[in-house]
């Protein structure tokens, strides 16, 4: 049963999961997959090396869905940056209507956006970053916890306690990113008031992903402990799947005296990293996965894996409802005592009345 969400209202789709744009991942093959199965894909931009491929990327993707799917844009610091207005010109060209941006200064980016009526889904590590984005006029907040892959921020706060933060503090819709892979993560998501789930790693851990089976592999025998937080020092904290090479930066950067980021530049370089997917060697370089490694034990289509998630969700909402069990439940007893099977308001102890200490 299709989900009724701001999300799903707002974009046009069936089951508020969002593919996250992942750089050296989101190519036609698994947005088109996402979008098909009832959620919504997402192109990563800076994966085409100039504007004019990225428009040919828009139109194979087209050919492959009629349903939804959007482009990301994330701006981040480079010696020579690309020219991301004319990146932001050609999905406004080719018709987008839903962008994913992220990164540092995105204002005049967005502004180009929004006077092209797109729909604009920010990510953000902090609310402080989302009040901001606020004011610039996005209309979807992505709160990304500390369990997420990539750039994690610095406050490392995970998103039980972001997402409640979210839900008390920010006036716009938001949706939940790091630690998301089935229904019961959509179902605690909708339940401190996210509009849907983001998901990057789940979704590199599918058939449709264009990246070498063993990457797919090594996700599937991970635990949670296998990632690690490299480029602290320089607050650029990105969380990495914790392979030999990840493992020496971090040795590193830690046993470094000069603090010079040119000691292990070689080992954080992004063209290492996607040399790993073409050739599956998971040690060659560096590249993203979040803590939800742990939850990922198969390698589905994205059809399965969407409707598995809605199902899952659902069984998990309707079960949530039925431990509430009748008007007798809502009676609170007199101060100092304790109702059985509830905690009691008046007791300054979880299930302890005060007449018990």
């Amino acid at each position: 049963m299709p989900f009724n969400t701001a999300l799903t209202r707002q974009l046009g789709i069936k089951i508020p999961v969002v593919q996250g744009g992942m750089q050296w991942v989101g190519y036609a093959e698994l947005a088109s997959a996402v979008s098909n199965a009832g959620g919504l894909g997402i192109l990563t931009a800076l994966t085409q090396p100039t504007p004019e491929d990225l428009r040919k990327e828009i139109r194979r993707c087209r050919k492959m869905t009629s349903s939804p799917f959007a482009v990301n844009l994330t701006l981040l610091p480079a010696l020579v940056p690309p020219d991301y207005h004319a990146y932001a010109r050609i999905i406004i060209e080719e018709g987008i209507r839903i962008v994913e941006t992220a990164g540092n200064s995105p204002g005049p980016v967005i502004k180009q956006l929004k006077e092209a009526k797109c729909t604009i889904l920010h990510k953000c590590t902090t609310i402080r970053h989302a009040q901001s984005a606020i004011k610039l006029g996005v209309d979807f907040l992505s709160i990304d916890g500390f369990e997420c892959a990539g750039h994690v921020g610095e406050s490392d706060i995970t998103n039980f306690i972001l997402l409640s933060r979210a839900r008390q503090s920010l006036g716009v819709p938001f949706i939940a990113s790091g630690g998301f892979a089935d229904g019961q993560g959509l179902a605690a998501a909708l339940s401190l008031g996210a509009e849907g789930i983001n998901m990057g790693t789940r979704f590199m851990c599918t058939i449709e992903a264009p990246i070498h089976h063993a990457v797919k592999e090594a996700i599937v025998n991970a635990q949670e402990t296998d990632t690690e937080l490299v480029l602290r020092r320089w607050k650029n904290t990105s969380r990495l799947f914790a392979n030999k090479v990840a493992k020496e930066a971090v040795k590193i950067e830690r046993e470094s005296t000069s603090g010079k980021f040119e000691e292990v530049a070689p080992y954080v370089s992004g063209k290492r990293g996607r040399e790993v997917f073409v050739n599956g060697d998971v040690d060659h370089g560096v590249w993203t996965a979040g803590q939800v490694i742990g939850l990922i034990h198969d390698i589905p289509s994205c059809k399965d894996l969407v409707e598995r998630i809605e199902r899952e969700a659902e069984e998990t909402i309707r079960k949530a409802g039925s431990l509430i069990v009748g008007s007798s439940s809502s009676v609170t007893p007199p101060p100092g005592e304790v109702g059985k099977n509830m905690n009691n308001p008046g007791a300054e102890i979880w299930g302890v009345g005060k007449t018990k200490l």
